[in-house]
């Protein structure tokens, strides 16, 4: 079962939205708040984790805990030839958090964090001289406005 095809249903939403506000509750308590057998619950959990719907909870740590309070989007244009390589390539650098492939003139969009803005230079520099890259673009992120999260959407679906 991949990610894309697990879809969470309401029992599954009560679950992760009840880890939102205690993640680290053990599953008899968690069982009991929402009023189902520990069984289901254990089952449900393991069945998230095992089917790919839940990120690594590395993804929970934000940057900055890591000395990474710089972060930045770079778009980047490539030769469509060598895209898996410079896939590859980017899987490699550690400050690159994540990669999408957008609809538009952008082929690559990266979100990359690092330490100071001489750093930032430098990352940038690391993903320009990807194997395909012919061009990118950076731009300091100044705040996060509104971060990544689902909780709204989990919460709105129920």
């Amino acid at each position: 079962m991949t990610p894309e095809s697990y879809q969470l249903d309401d029992t599954d939403r009560r679950i992760v939205l009840a880890l939102d506000d205690d993640p680290r509750v053990p599953t008899m308590m968690l069982a009991q708040r929402l009023g189902l057998a520990r069984g289901t619950v254990q089952t449900r959990m393991e069945r998230l984790a095992t089917s790919g719907a839940l990120r690594p909870n590395s993804s929970r740590v934000k940057p900055v805990s890591v000395g990474r309070g710089v972060s930045a989007m770079v778009s980047a244009e490539l030769d469509q030839s060598h895209l898996n390589e410079a896939i590859e390539a980017l899987r490699k650098i550690p400050e690159v958090l994540e990669c999408v492939a957008p609809a538009g003139d952008t082929d690559l969009l990266i979100r990359a964090v690092a330490i100071d803005p001489d750093d930032l230079y430098r990352v940038s520099e690391e993903i320009r001289l990807c194997p395909g890259i012919t061009r990118t673009s950076t731009s300091m992120i100044l705040r996060d406005v509104i971060p990544y999260r689902t909780t709204e959407l989990l919460k709105h679906l129920s």
